[in-house]
């Protein structure tokens, strides 16, 4: 018995590789949509360090993010807010891991575990950008921490584990 009756062509669509400024000759990986849709942030090897890209789906094109990419480390794993203001990412520039958000408004980062000492790593962000829960390695095995960002990027927020 074949199952050439049963076959829904919506159920085995091929996937769709985009075009356009999101796919290059290098790992693009990680991909977090904005949940209104809008914008797509991956992380990609193209310009010989792992940077983090933002691509607008309405404009079709990449979008600016002056300030979040490093030539002395590595930034990864990017996660947005439902409009896409706010990107929490992994960094390395402080020669471990670490989490930090991307205010797209202001053009910095906000570092958000300055007292963390072990490994961090998959951040997600609230809707509103207030809260970011990440996986850490602190107390010797992977635990699941949130911080409640402060009201200002001076002000580095609570940890809770």
């Amino acid at each position: 018995m074949g199952l050439t009756g049963c076959l829904d062509t919506q159920l085995f669509n091929p996937p769709q590789i985009l075009t356009g400024g999101i796919n290059s000759q290098t790992p693009d990986e990680y991909p977090a949509y904005s949940s209104d849709g809008r914008y797509l942030a991956f992380a990609s090897d193209r310009n010989n360090n792992r940077d983090i890209f933002l691509y607008d789906l309405q404009q079709r094109r990449l979008v600016d993010l002056p300030n979040i990419n490093r030539r002395d480390s590595r930034q990864d794993q990017p996660a947005l807010n439902a409009d896409g203001r706010f990107i929490a990412y992994v960094s390395s520039e402080r020669g471990k891991t670490d989490i930090f958000v991307y205010d797209r408004q202001t053009q910095r980062s906000e570092l958000l575990t300055s007292r963390i000492r072990g490994s961090v790593r998959h951040p997600t962000i609230s809707g509103d950008g207030r809260y970011v829960a990440f996986e850490t390695s602190q107390l010797g095995q992977w635990h699941i921490a949130t911080v409640e960002r402060g009201t200002s990027a001076t002000n580095s927020g609570s940890l809770q584990q």
